[in-house]
């Protein structure tokens, strides 16, 4: 009898530490929980930091979408450009400071309105200067039906 009663004790002082090492790991959990949420809350990651990222992120494109910016593309590229952002913004560059680094690393063609510079003269001006030629060649073309049936 005095084995089953000392089976009984041992059982009991299991259930016992056992449920207190339940009661450790669900505490040390939430105190985990409560860093991480105090970490992000005391992050420059608010609103007006978000908004910053999105406001820039809409004036940058997405390197490998079809006339997208980064903040409409769904492309992992655009998404880490877009990260890179958010870091950059967060350690306190200005926007300006973020656009020049980018530039810098991926030239011109990342900005959605890029600079008039003789280098992007074909940007801005080409599609002008295809419509025009396209209009000289249908006047040319009109002038010799008509010149040709009279």
């Amino acid at each position: 009898m005095h084995e089953f009663s000392q089976r009984g004790a041992m059982q009991r002082r299991y259930l016992r530490a056992s449920r207190t090492r339940k009661g450790l790991a669900l505490l040390g959990l939430t105190a985990l929980l409560a860093l991480a949420c105090a970490a992000v809350s005391a992050a420059p990651s608010g609103g007006a930091l978000e908004s910053r990222v999105e406001r820039l992120s809409s004036e940058l494109r997405c390197l490998v979408c079809d006339n997208q910016t980064i903040a409409d593309s769904n492309a992992q590229l655009a998404r880490d450009l877009k990260g890179v952002v958010r870091e950059q913004l967060a350690a306190g560059r200005s926007e300006d400071d973020v656009v020049a680094f980018l530039t810098q690393r991926y030239g011109d063609f990342v900005l959605y309105k890029p600079p008039v510079r003789a280098s992007t003269w074909p940007l801005w001006f080409g599609p002008f200067v295809l419509l025009g030629g396209g209009l000289w060649w249908l006047w040319r073309t009109l002038q010799r039906q008509q010149g040709g049936s009279a």
